[in-house]
């Protein structure tokens, strides 16, 4: 009875135990699922999860706070103030300090006194700017085309941290490739490692062959590490890009096949290229800006208005009664048209328009050199595609005539018709195919993604998934 009964515990303890460690793991395991990532996710991630970007973002978002400064222009500029002073019956009448309003708060003073007298003042000070000669329109105009140029600077930045990790997602899809070729090549010698010492226990080969196929499992174990390495780097740059705060190993990327077709009836088509359109952009700032300076020699309309009252405790006879000093018995108001012109600002003006020609003709020349540079990525990468095409269509074919070689020459050396020599020979030229094989559709992937880049699109890419 004693050992049921201490069964009967143990199970119990088991019962009671297994739904409190399955907690406490369940989130580790969970953990530890790999997380899955494709192409077009990790350009949402680029674009949604980098920090950069954002900076780029909110520089955008400022300048296009420019435009509603630029237009509040036309709303009128009012000032008031209200002013309390007490100064010496001397000094009442024409004190003067820094402020908005001046004390000017009694008569003359005809004798030298230095009593003390309060004075209070109370005035509005309008100024609007109805008409500017087109000088409002052409700062309009200027901040507008600097917004687009901040948003066609972000556009940029992201195409090339979009560009730059697709292009590590390829190279480490490249090496997961070249990671599972060194396993396959590793698990080829481990079989025949396996039948040599079959062969050598049997005196049909020397024992020389084992030690060999244990010397080429070592080297390719090496190997193999040191392409792991790589591939965690690459992995690890990816998830920095992509703000995935994953560890490397536990990343899988899910995309692995291409569609290897082409249509390239439209070559040539690259205006929305962000690198054109970035240029284009700091060109039209350049143009707002020449306006912006033709505008300025041209006069200055400004529409004055005032309302004014004070008090003091002095009146018009001399007689001091300082409780009329707080108080405003005399009101002013006016209005009127002031016209200025900078008469002598014409020589700094045509200087900065000359600037600004300069610098607008650099901007042209600047587009002109893009618009011919794309042209020739385009054809050159448009090119090189089809010629990788071509070698990807022939890399298989050249794969199945070694795996089949390697088939035959490993039934030989079996059969003990042929020496170590040949079936590594052998080995080694299946693994030059595969790798061969592996590197084609490498290139062929990135000269699909040359295009994209060229054209300044990558949805030409990222359709052919």
């Amino acid at each position: 009875m004693s050992v049921s009964g201490q069964s009967g515990v143990r199970i119990n303890l088991v019962t009671i135990c297994f739904p409190f460690f399955f907690t406490l793991f369940f989130p580790w395991i969970a953990n530890a699922q790999p997380v899955k990532l494709s192409i077009k996710e990790t350009l949402e991630k680029v674009q949604h999860n980098l920090p950069q970007l954002e900076s780029y973002r909110q520089q955008a978002a400022a300048a296009k706070e420019n435009i509603p400064l630029a237009q509040s222009s036309l709303v009128p500029d009012l000032t008031a103030g209200y002013q309390v002073n007490v100064a010496t019956y001397n000094n009442i009448t024409g004190m003067s300090y820094p402020g908005f309003l001046l004390p000017i708060s009694g008569p003359p003073s005809a004798t030298n006194e230095m009593n003390f007298i309060p004075g209070t003042a109370l005035g509005a000070l309008v100024k609007w700017n109805p008409f500017t000669f087109g000088q409002r329109n052409a700062a309009i105009e200027k901040a507008t085309a600097q917004y687009k140029q901040a948003n066609a600077v972000y556009d940029e930045q992201l195409f090339q941290y979009q560009y730059a990790a697709v292009n590590l997602y390829l190279e480490a899809l490249y090496l997961k490739q070249v990671l599972r070729i060194s396993e396959a090549v590793t698990e080829r010698y481990k079989v025949s490692l396996e039948q040599s010492l079959v062969l050598a226990k049997n005196g049909l080969k020397p024992g020389i062959d084992t030690a060999q196929f244990q010397s080429a499992i070592i080297q390719t174990d090496i190997d193999y590490l040191q392409t792991e390495k790589t591939y965690l780097q690459k992995i690890e740059e990816l998830t920095r890009l992509t703000g995935i705060d994953t560890p490397a190993e536990k990343m899988l990327l899910t995309d692995s096949t291409l569609n290897p077709s082409l249509n390239t009836d439209d070559s040539t088509s690259f205006g929305n290229h962000p690198y054109l359109l970035n240029i284009e952009a700091q060109k039209n700032t350049t143009e707002a800006s020449l306006r912006e300076i033709q505008r300025a020699w041209v006069p200055q309309l400004d529409i004055w208005g005032n309302v004014y009252a004070r008090g003091s405790g002095i009146d018009a006879h001399g007689v001091v009664n300082k409780a009329d000093g707080f108080g405003l018995s005399r009101t002013n108001a006016g209005i009127g048209l002031q016209l200025s012109f900078p008469v002598l600002q014409f020589s700094k003006i045509n200087i900065r328009k000359k600037q600004y020609h300069f610098l607008l003709k650099s901007d042209e020349a600047r587009l002109a050199q893009a618009h011919f540079d794309i042209a020739k990525q385009v054809e050159s990468a448009t090119l090189q595609y089809k010629q990788d095409a071509k070698i990807a269509a022939k890399t298989p074919v050249q794969l199945k005539i070694a795996t089949d070689v390697y088939e035959g020459l490993k039934l030989s050396y079996e059969a003990g018709l042929i020496d170590y020599t040949r079936l590594y020979q052998s080995q080694y030229e299946l693994t030059k195919a595969q790798l061969s094989n592996a590197t084609a559709q490498l290139q062929l992937w990135r000269s699909l993604l040359s295009i994209a880049i060229a054209k300044g699109n990558l949805a030409i890419f990222t359709d052919k998934l």
